[in-house]
């Protein structure tokens, strides 16, 4: 098992192993309900708190849980947090809640959650689980708002729903439907990508420099 500190647990998941734009996982929440600011926050942070409780849950049972039948407690574990942010949406935004529909309850399926669980909190102790949960969780939901920011400036004219050009603005109306989802999330994948080349030329041409100066 790689063994990392506890800043590269938190810090790993917030960029440089980036749930979404990295590992492309949960893209079905991702696509379907980014088309707001508000919807993506109240997305980000549910699934937030439920990776969070369920990492620390299985980090505290990973003593008592028998390999064989691990993935079936994960998805027990993360199936009560879920009904619990569920009940606790509907309560405090019921609007945001209808507007989620059922992708609250399919944060049960969430691979960034059961993957996190599996591969890091059924193997770690408690405060190293939660530190890499807090990363992911942090990294989803900064995801999740830039999408939502795009689509909702660009498709509504808004933000948070407070208009942003006036009236004379022609909304792009594409991006808060389906297509637009695919677009946003297609440009963030393809600048992440040029990020990454970038900096592995710099640091292939640093290589090089500094071997020419030993040579020399």
């Amino acid at each position: 098992m790689k063994q990392t500190t506890p800043s590269q647990d938190l810090l790993a998941g917030i960029w440089k192993e980036n749930p979404v734009l990295i590992q492309v996982l949960g893209l079905c929440p991702t696509l379907a309900v980014t088309n707001t600011v508000a919807n993506s926050l109240a997305m980000g942070i549910a699934t937030f708190a439920v990776l969070c409780c369920s990492s620390v849950l299985v980090s505290l049972s990973r003593k008592v849980i028998p390999n064989e039948v691990r993935i079936s407690a994960f998805m027990l574990i993360i199936a009560t947090f879920v009904t619990v942010a569920d009940m606790c949406l509907e309560a405090l935004v019921p609007t945001i809640h209808k507007a989620l529909g059922a992708f609250i309850a399919l944060i049960v399926v969430n691979c960034i959650i059961l993957g996190r669980a599996e591969a890091f909190a059924f193997k770690r102790p408690v405060g190293r689980a939660l530190l890499d949960a807090c990363g992911n969780g942090i990294g989803f939901m900064v995801t999740l708002l830039i999408m939502g920011s795009v689509r909702e400036v660009l498709g509504s004219g808004t933000f948070l729903g407070f208009s942003l050009f006036g009236p004379g603005f022609e909304p792009w109306v594409i991006f808060v439907l389906p297509p637009g989802g695919f677009l946003t999330l297609g440009f963030l994948l393809l600048f992440v990508s040029w990020r990454e080349q970038r900096a592995a030329l710099r640091a292939a041409g640093a290589d090089a420099g500094a071997a020419a100066r030993r040579v020399a």
